[in-house]
Parts: C-alpha cells; sequence; structure tokens
C-alpha cells in the first residue's frame, strides 16, 4: 500500500474479526537465548510490550541488548483473540505488531529499554512506519504496572521536547496498560536471526532520546 493511500482506520469492536478460542503454538525455547518464550518468567524479571512498526527488526534490537532476558513477536491492542498474521494485515483485528521484552532490571534499566524504544523508530507517524503502513504498524507502549505506566508517560514527553526542536510533529504513541497478548506464529519469533537477510524496517528519527527519563 502506498504512504498516499486512505488513512487506515481501527475496526469497532463490532466490526473487528472473531478469531478462535485457540491459542498459536510457541515454541520452547528462544532461538537466540534459549531461555523459554511463554510465562512464568523468573522472579524479578519486568515485562515491557512495544510496537515499532514490523517486529521482525524491532525483536532483534531488544534481543541484542544486554540484560534483556529474552523476547517474543505478537500481536496486542486490538479486539480479535488469538489472530492470524493475515488477519492482522487486513486491517480488521485493531491489533498492532508488538515485541515482548522481558528484563532484568538489575541488568538493565527501564530508561534504557525505553530509549531503545524511542530511538529505534519514528513515534510520530501514526498508523504506518516509513512505506509499512497499516493499523499493525502503528507505535505502541503497553506497560504492566502503574510506575512503569508513569516512565512511559514521563519518557514521551521528554523525547516530545527532543523531537520538537528538530522539526517533528507530535508523538502518536498509543501508552496503556497491557491489553493481552497474543503470541505470533512460531516462523515469526526471531526472524531475522533465522533468515539474516530478511527484511528489516526498523528505521529511528535520529533525534537522541535523554537519559534518566524514567
Amino acid at each position: 500500500m502506498g504512504i498516499f493511500a486512505r488513512r487506515p482506520v481501527l475496526p469497532e469492536p463490532s466490526q473487528a474479526l472473531p478469531g478462535r478460542s485457540e491459542s498459536m503454538p510457541v515454541p520452547d525455547a528462544h532461538a537466540v537465548s534459549g531461555h523459554p518464550m511463554k510465562p512464568p518468567y523468573p522472579d524479578g524479571l519486568e515485562v515491557l510490550d512495544v510496537g515499532m512498526g514490523c517486529f521482525w527488526g524491532a525483536e532483534r534490537r531488544y534481543w541484542q541488548a544486554s540484560g534483556v532476558w529474552v523476547t517474543a513477536v505478537g500481536y496486542q491492542g486490538g479486539h480479535t483473540p488469538n489472530p492470524t498474521y493475515e488477519e492482522v494485515c487486513s486491517g480488521r483485528t485493531g491489533h498492532t505488531e508488538v515485541v515482548r521484552v522481558v528484563f532484568d532490571p538489575g541488568a538493565i534499566a527501564l530508561a534504557e529499554v525505553l530509549r531503545l524504544f524511542w530511538e529505534g523508530h519514528d513515534p510520530t507517524q501514526g498508523m504506518r512506519q516509513g512505506n509499512d503502513v497499516g493499523t499493525q504498524y502503528r507505535s505502541a507502549l503497553y506497560t504492566h504496572g502503574p510506575a512503569p505506566a508513569e516512565a512511559a508517560r514521563t519518557s514521551a514527553e521528554a523525547y516530545q521536547k527532543r523531537l520538537e526542536a528538530a522539526g517533528y510533529g507530535t508523538i502518536t504513541t498509543e501508552i496503556r496498560e497491557a491489553p493481552p497478548f497474543y503470541f505470533a506464529e512460531p516462523y515469526h519469533q526471531q526472524y531475522l536471526h533465522k533468515n539474516p537477510g530478511g527484511y528489516c524496517g526498523l528505521g529511528g528519527t535520529g533525534v537522541s532520546c535523554p537519559t534518566g527519563l524514567a
């Protein structure tokens, strides 16, 4: 779809695809770290779900970060339970492509996890990232608990000032308590590890995010 096509619109619940009760099969272990991808996760770890456009490149950005215990890609923020990739791409689920980031806060601070998010994509583009257009490419931060939620909002305010100074518009990132997370198909998990030459649409603004913002 060209970037000048009709603006994508999120469906109402009554317009969304029905989905299914059966959940997606999930690999036993992460293809890079070897850690389990499904909860429960070890005590002391924290979770942040991030939408940065195409989830292939976004997941690689996080599994390469020291202190991140495991990552997984999935669908979140919409209405359709247990959707397929094709359904999400139809625009009729309301979901966006996300990366679940499970990290050790003693090894990587939440502020750094958020910095990787803000600098890794353009959060001002609405329902797209570059030439990837659709509701499934919208920017999102889905938090787990009040403290991360406040940190996410604070980081957005701080980064907005940097973006405005650089000539960018308003951040459109959806920030809210994490809705249900649905794992994507196994072939999407750690896709760029399995396909090193695969497509990566990840690209930021080049504007640095202030540290210590959380």
